[in-house]
């Protein structure tokens, strides 16, 4: 067997398995690890993988870190009364911030890949199962035996607005930075790196770490007062960081009571170390950074189906923006490019609060597009 013929079956494998390591290399091929590594180093020479990550040029993915989970969502039939029982509708599908990320992002024709955990449940396999069918890399997800896989309730009235929502999300406290060292290739690899708050706040740290170190953009999505405890005070290497204005409050610690005090809260947020900050108001639209200071986006008048899932589309509509931008070569830098992602974010959040799914089954790729209604802040 020829030298060429070795080289070429090991970049074969590599293609099937961005992830192996160079020990199930060499035993597949039957050569030595250092023959292995002769062989990587020539193919990065000629930028057929890119690094120790061994990911394809065309094929670097967004990955998504972060909670998967069963959703239940109970919608009052009639008017809500707290304090008695109510009848109600029930809905179960397949949630979690950063899953349901990576599932509007693989809807939208992206390369996404997902780590998340789950147990080794009826419900997680059939997570998994889901992701993968929708196109999402599953490959690096932590399954736990054991355990029960995560689960989301929401309640909502009978104009599908939430009225409250129940969380059992321990299972993410697993997700530590020595687990994330294990899929350091991966990660590596990624052309931008998103992830929600449900992950311990070492994790984030060693994420913010991480981004500084290997240069792959950052994105992190808030998902509740409480949990912004989990952001570290020191947010440098981050890109871009989605909350809402409850969650920006908590991070600054006062109540912000006008487009003033939210632009401020921005600013405040900026100086702790992150590029940019987007807000997101519901009905109001969003506020985000740019270089000229804090702008204002109006929301599209939508008919209200569901709420759930629309903060988590908003989020994946600008990861994908980013991406497609081509974020990681330094680019955006008269903030026209946020802009317009935050324009797509609202289109897809509005698309998605009209159907009843948390991800909208019609979502596809080329849905999204812009139109332009910016005002900046006096």
């Amino acid at each position: 067997m020829t030298e060429l013929t070795k080289k070429e079956q090991l970049y074969e494998l590599i293609r099937a398995n961005p992830f192996i390591s160079q020990q199930d290399l060499a035993t597949q091929l039957g050569l030595s690890r250092s023959a292995v590594a002769n062989y990587i180093a020539t193919l990065v020479r000629e930028r057929r993988i890119l690094g120790r990550a061994y990911v394809l040029p065309d094929q670097r993915p967004i990955l998504c870190i972060g909670a998967a989970n069963l959703d239940r969502k109970l919608r009052s039939i009639k008017k809500l009364t707290l304090g008695t029982s109510n009848p109600a509708a029930q809905d179960e599908s397949f949630g979690g911030v950063a899953r349901n990320i990576a599932e509007n992002l693989a809807r939208l024709g992206a390369p996404v890949a997902l780590i998340t955990a789950v147990g080794n449940d009826a419900s997680g396999r059939a997570l998994l199962a889901h992701a993968e069918d929708a196109g999402i890399d599953t490959r690096g997800a932590l399954r736990l035996d054991g355990v029960s896989s995560g689960t989301y309730t929401a309640v909502l009235d009978q104009d599908g607005e939430m009225v409250v929502a129940l969380a059992d999300m321990a299972l993410n406290d697993l997700l530590t930075p020595a687990f994330l060292a294990t899929r350091q290739q991966q990660r590596a690899g990624a052309s931008l790196v998103v992830a929600d708050l449900n992950l311990p706040h070492d994790t984030v740290a060693a994420l913010l770490d991480d981004a500084v170190r290997d240069g792959v953009p950052l994105v992190l999505v808030a998902v509740s007062e409480p949990k912004m405890a989990h952001l570290p005070q020191n947010l440098l290497g981050l890109r871009l960081l989605i909350l809402n204005e409850g969650e920006l409050a908590a991070r600054v610690g006062r109540a912000l009571d006008s487009d003033a005090a939210i632009g401020a809260a921005c600013e405040e947020v900026q100086r702790q170390g992150v590029r940019d900050v987007i807000v997101t108001r519901g009905a109001r639209g969003v506020m985000y950074t740019s270089p000229t200071g804090v702008m204002r986006l109006d929301a599209p008048a939508v008919s209200v189906v569901d709420v759930t899932g629309a903060g988590d589309a908003f989020a994946a509509a600008v990861c994908w923006s980013l991406h497609s931008g081509g974020e990681g070569e330094g680019g955006d830098k008269d903030g026209s490019h946020l802009a317009l992602a935050c324009r797509r974010g609202l289109q897809l959040s509005a698309m998605t609060i009209e159907c009843e799914q948390t991800v909208c089954p019609a979502l596809e790729p080329g849905h999204l597009d812009g139109s332009d209604n910016e005002l900046t802040l006096d």
